[in-house]
């Protein structure tokens, strides 16, 4: 499904064309195809997970290592907002102190107070966790991607598959002899 509305909202423009001309970039960095989307997926949540400020230059400066799609990685960066980060990191840093087997620390508060006397204490679990989201959470999600990209692609062949045999038949049952209710008189049938 989402495979059908990025292809039919990235037909090709003059201005796409024109800016991707004078800034010397790659098409693919734009492309929608399965590799193109899924990489720019994958890369958007890894960076998306770490909590570090300049995610989106982060994004950008993977363009050097991997081809993929630049909007969508930078859309899967922003999944990490400001309403969104506090809530994330603490699932980060609760999955950090079970990943490394401790209690972590109560009466959390959300005062910068509270982080900068904490802080020790808190980036070693943040961080762990965070690893754990960026690298599995967000592989996972890649081949989740690609599965359903895939399958997409294959119901549709079926349908176009289908379709097409159905108007195969439409066409032959038109092109048959229709059955006449009245009986033709053959030559060799009549009496004398």
């Amino acid at each position: 499904m989402i495979r059908k509305v990025l292809k039919k909202t990235s037909s090709r423009s003059e201005k796409l064309d024109k800016f991707l001309d004078k800034y010397n970039l790659s098409r693919e960095f734009f492309g929608i195809n399965r590799r193109s989307v899924t990489r720019g997926v994958w890369i958007g949540l890894f960076w998306g997970f770490i909590p570090m400020p300049m995610q989106m230059v982060a994004v950008v400066l993977s363009s050097f290592a991997f081809r993929f799609n630049i909007p969508i990685a930078i859309a899967m960066v922003w999944l990490s907002n400001p309403i969104t980060m506090p809530p994330m990191y603490y699932m980060e840093y609760l999955t950090g102190n079970f990943l490394l087997g401790q209690e972590g620390l109560d009466n959390i508060e959300l005062t910068m107070e509270w982080f900068t006397e904490n802080f020790d204490q808190i980036l070693i679990p943040l961080y762990v966790g965070t690893s754990f989201y960026s690298v599995i959470v967000s592989t996972l999600i890649y081949f989740l991607v690609n599965w359903l990209w895939i399958k997409s692609v294959h119901e549709e062949k079926r349908e176009r598959k289908a379709k097409h045999q159905r108007k195969i038949k439409e066409l032959l049952r038109r092109k048959a002899p229709q059955n006449n209710p009245v009986e033709e008189e053959h030559p060799g049938n009549q009496e004398s």
